[in-house]
C-alpha cells in the first residue's frame, strides 16, 4: 500500500503571479534589501488595510521589536500583553529588557480579556499593550482604545494571524498606534519569512526604517549614532508578497469555507467547541481551532493529535500560553477570579489542517479520522 499523501497544518499556497514577479525581480538583478518590489509592496499593503503607512521587514517579530523601540520603551518598563499567543509577541518585549505583564483570555472570543486591562494598568503603570487578534480574530479595538487613551498607554496591534480579518468592517492592522503583519511560512500569505510595520504616523514608519537598515545616518560614508538592526526585507521577498497579496480575500474565503466544513460535520458532537467568532468581527479563520473536553468525549486533544499523525496528518495543540513558558514562569499574570481561560484553551484546544489549498477530500480524512476515534 502506497503512503497516503502528506496533510500539512497550514503550507504555503503559491500561484503564477507570485512566480512572475519573482522572476523580473530576479531578471533586474534587484535581488538584495530595497528595491521597487518593496516599496510597491508597502503601498499595497497600507492600501488594503486602509492606513497611511507601511515598511516590509524580515519578519513580524521584527515588526514588533521596532514598534518597542520606536515607542521609546526603556529599559525596565511594564508592557501589557496577550498571554495566549506565540512567542514572538513576548520577546520582542524582552529583547528591550522590558517587564511583560500577561493578561488572561476571554471565553467568549479566546481573545485577551479587555474587562482585565484597566486593572492590570492602574497595577502595573505599563508604557504600552501588545494585543494579538489570536488565529485571525481582531480583539475589541473599540474598548482596547478607549481604555488605553485614557491612561495614556500605547496601542501595538499584533495582526501576525489576521491579516484579511476585520473589525467592524475595517481591516485587521488599522487600529494600533503600530501594527504589525507576518508572512512566515505558514501565514495567510507567505514571502516565505517576512514582516510589516504599519502606522497612520509617519515619523514611527520612518524611524523603523531607520531603525532597520542599522541605523545608518545620510552620510557619504558608514556614519552610525544609534544602535540599529538589520530588519529590511528583500526585493525578491517583496515580489512574492505583492503576487499573495492580489489573492488574499480568496484565500481568505478558503479557510472560512474550511472552518465552515469542519463545524457541519463536528460542531453538533457533546464536548467538542470551536473557537467563537467575535460579532464585532470577521475573522479569517487562520486555523480552525477547537476544544476537546475528555470527560464527556472520553478522548483528549493529545490523543487525537496522534491518531492524525499516524495517518500522515499534521495538527497541533493550541498555543501555550506564556504564564506558563518556563521562560515567563515568575511574570505577573492577570485573570480574573482566579480562573485560568488560557491555561484551559490549551489544555483541550486543538488546532486542525487549515491551508487554502486543502481539497475537500483530504479535509474528509481529517474529519473521518476524528470521527473514528470518538467512537472507539
Amino acid at each position: 500500500m502506497s503512503p497516503k499523501n502528506k496533510i500539512y497544518l497550514s503550507p504555503p499556497h503559491m500561484g503564477s503571479m507570485e512566480c512572475d514577479l519573482l522572476m523580473e525581480a530576479f531578471d533586474s538583478n534587484w535581488i538584495a534589501p530595497l528595491g521597487p518590489h518593496v516599496d510597491n509592496f508597502e503601498d499595497e499593503i497600507a492600501k488594503y488595510i486602509g492606513i497611511d503607512h507601511a515598511a516590509a521587514l524580515s519578519s513580524g517579530t521584527a515588526a514588533l521589536h521596532l514598534a518597542l523601540k520606536v515607542l521609546v520603551i526603556k529599559p525596565g518598563d511594564k508592557v501589557l500583553c496577550s498571554s495566549l499567543t506565540f512567542a514572538a509577541s513576548a520577546n520582542a518585549i524582552m529583547y528591550e529588557n522590558c517587564f511583560p505583564v500577561f493578561i488572561d483570555s476571554d471565553p467568549s472570543t479566546w481573545n485577551l480579556n479587555v474587562n482585565l486591562i484597566e486593572r492590570a494598568i492602574i497595577r502595573h503603570n505599563p508604557r504600552a499593550l501588545i494585543a494579538v487578534d489570536l488565529y485571525g480574530q481582531s480583539c475589541d479595538y473599540g474598548t482596547i482604545s478607549q481604555i488605553c487613551k485614557k491612561h495614556n498607554v500605547a496601542v501595538i496591534e499584533d495582526s501576525a494571524e489576521a491579516l484579511g480579518a476585520e473589525y467592524k468592517g475595517q481591516k485587521c492592522g488599522a487600529f494600533g498606534d503600530i501594527s504589525a503583519f507576518s508572512f512566515n511560512g505558514n501565514k495567510i500569505i507567505t514571502t516565505s519569512s517576512g514582516g510589516m510595520f504599519l502606522s497612520d504616523n509617519e515619523e514611527y514608519v520612518e524611524k523603523a526604517r531607520f531603525l532597520a537598515t542599522q541605523a545608518r545616518e545620510p552620510e557619504i560614508h558608514y556614519e552610525h549614532k544609534e544602535l540599529g538592526n538589520n530588519y529590511r526585507m528583500s526585493n525578491l521577498l517583496a515580489a512574492v508578497g505583492r503576487g499573495q497579496l492580489q489573492v488574499l480575500d480568496q484565500r481568505v474565503d478558503a479557510r472560512r469555507a474550511i472552518f465552515t466544513r469542519y463545524y457541519h460535520a463536528l460542531a453538533q458532537i457533546e464536548g467538542i467547541d470551536f473557537m467563537p467568532e467575535a460579532d464585532y468581527g470577521k475573522s479569517n479563520r487562520w486555523l480552525t481551532t477547537l476544544t476537546i473536553n475528555p470527560q464527556i468525549t472520553g478522548i483528549d486533544r493529545t490523543q487525537i493529535i496522534q491518531a492524525l499523525e499516524k495517518e500522515n496528518i499534521e495538527a497541533r495543540p493550541v498555543w501555550k500560553p506564556m504564564h506558563l513558558q518556563p521562560l515567563y514562569k515568575d511574570c505577573e499574570y492577570i485573570t480574573k477570579d482566579r480562573r485560568d481561560i488560557s491555561r484551559e484553551l490549551f489544555v483541550k484546544g486543538l488546532c486542525l489542517p487549515s491551508g487554502s489549498s486543502l481539497g475537500e477530500l483530504d479535509q474528509d480524512r481529517v474529519i473521518d479520522i476524528i470521527l473514528s476515534n470518538l467512537s472507539t
